[in-house]
């Protein structure tokens, strides 16, 4: 239906670029009124900021959809590869890859949309397997 990223101005504040991710997910779920919602789960990394920093966006990815009444579901990282590439411990390359052979009229313009079609792929295979 449609792929796409949302962003935030990196200028602003913490705060305030959470913001702009709640209103962006906020005005995508308006728009296509979908009945569930995915989210990977966070991993860790060795960049405790940026992980922490994650943590922040990823709360806002689960809390839109869960406002707005949504079922959330959670799927690891090692589970969305394996899903699509066939492989867990697949490089980012290879997941963009099978997004555009899987779904060619897509067009995933940035690594971070063919993720999100790697979410939902998982989530359509394993959505009644996962408590959301």
């Amino acid at each position: 239906m449609a792929c796409g990223v949302v962003t935030s101005d990196e200028k602003r504040s913490l705060a305030e670029r959470l913001l702009q991710l709640h209103e962006g997910l906020g005005a995508i779920i308006a728009e296509h009124a979908p009945q569930e919602a995915a989210v990977e789960e966070t991993f860790v990394s060795k960049d405790a900021r940026a992980t922490l920093k994650l943590g922040h966006a990823r709360g806002v990815a689960l809390l839109v959809p869960a406002l707005l009444g949504l079922p959330v579901a959670e799927y690891a990282a090692n589970l969305i590869k394996k899903t699509v590439v066939g492989a867990g411990h697949a490089e980012k390359h290879q997941v963009e890859a099978m997004i555009r052979l899987l779904l060619p009229k897509a067009d995933p313009r940035a690594a971070d949309a063919a993720d999100a079609l790697a979410v939902a792929i998982t989530h359509a295979h394993h959505r009644g397997r996962v408590r959301v």
